[in-house]
């Protein structure tokens, strides 16, 4: 399904055409010196944006949830002394309210929010009538409708200046990561809404701030729009989030690693590149041509069983596929984990065309 959405480029003055666009701060505003002495730090090495969280939604009650409306105070004074833009997260429409009252120029809906659709509606009921511009995170699990319907609710209650915050997926499967990045997904976003800004959040993704740099690098080659990094005067004292935060040096040493690199060859792919494209093209062809051929056997498969008294799965056979192509993935120098992958997609949609085949067929008895 495609979304329609009236979008206006987010524009802070001093700030047009800036790529990577950053955003950081700390994970939560702690305390007045804490918040003063990290956003001066982050001034002097460049950044334009601060951000800081001030009402904290945790897992668990007796957790710290953030200073609340004193903060913002603070955010004030961030504004009035360094000349940054200030930012912070909103979950209510009460949020909303205290934000916009205190001069915050960029507010941020959080991952748990976005996943509720009542409280990103009651979120964009209070914003209807102003302009100021709200950056969605994804939902905590991997749904790209849920997410785009986020959009939508804002853009409906008039809301143009919208961007897109990448902060990775849950998971129970173990990787190095806190959240998975499932690039796939905000990839399939920007196909869909593309002239909505994406900015990648390396600190939620990761959990872990040595693997911010990559992380962040991995994003820019994504042609991805920015990043927001948390960053806090010293880490290893924040209340909340301590691993996944880096000084204001050490993101200055990240973001001067960055390779930015060009979205294409003077505004035309080099016939180089064209010519490796079109090899690609041929090769999906010839995937195509073989998954259908690969179906037609399923269907012969499927009238095999049904004619012989055989049930659609069979263990063991599964198995034996699944194993032997991982052999044969890793004798090619494939991922053998992308393989297994390919290979479940495949089986599911091959007992689907056996189950069809075999409905069809107990229909004409």
């Amino acid at each position: 399904m495609e979304s329609k959405l009236e979008l206006e480029p987010i524009t802070l003055p001093g700030l047009e055409n800036t790529r990577p666009l950053v955003i950081a701060g700390p994970c939560s505003a702690e305390t007045e010196e804490q918040v003063m002495n990290t956003a001066r730090g982050l001034a002097e090495n460049g950044i334009k944006i601060f951000r800081a969280g001030i009402w904290k939604p945790r897992t668990r009650p007796g957790a710290f949830e953030g200073v609340g409306s004193e903060g913002l105070v603070w955010l004030q004074r961030v504004k009035k002394e360094t000349g940054m833009y200030v930012s912070t997260e909103v979950a209510t429409a009460h949020h909303v309210h205290e934000a916009i009252k205190y001069g915050v120029d960029l507010l941020w809906i959080g991952a748990r929010t976005t996943a509720n659709p009542f409280a990103v509606q009651e979120i964009a009921d209070a914003l209807r009538g102003t302009n100021i511009p709200v950056l969605i995170k994804n939902p905590v699990n991997p749904d790209l409708e849920l997410w785009i319907g986020a959009f939508e609710r804002l853009n409906r209650a008039g809301i143009k200046k919208l961007g897109a915050i990448h902060r990775g997926f849950s998971t129970y499967e173990k990787t190095k990561y806190r959240n998975h990045p499932m690039f796939q997904i905000p990839i399939e976003l920007h196909r869909r809404i593309p002239e909505l800004p994406i900015i990648t959040d390396p600190s939620h993704i990761t959990g872990d701030c040595n693997l911010i740099q990559d992380m962040s690098q991995e994003a820019m080659d994504l042609n991805f729009d920015g990043l927001i990094i948390e960053s806090h005067e010293c880490p290893a004292q924040a209340w909340s989030d301590a691993k996944q935060q880096v000084t204001p040096a050490h993101l200055k040493m990240i973001l001067d690693g960055l390779v930015i690199r060009s979205h294409a060859l003077d505004g035309t792919p080099s016939q180089t590149l064209e010519e490796l494209r079109g090899e690609i093209d041929k090769l999906d062809y010839t995937l195509l041509d073989a998954l259908a051929k690969r179906m037609k056997i399923s269907e012969a498969i499927g009238r095999y069983k049904f004619e012989h008294g055989i049930t659609i799965l069979q263990e063991r056979r599964y198995d034996e596929v699944l194993n032997n192509r991982r052999e044969k993935a890793e004798k090619a120098g494939l991922n053998p984990e992308f393989v297994v992958k390919v290979y479940e997609d495949i089986h599911e949609e091959s007992i689907a065309t056996q189950n069809n085949i075999m409905k069809e067929l107990s229909k004409k008895q």
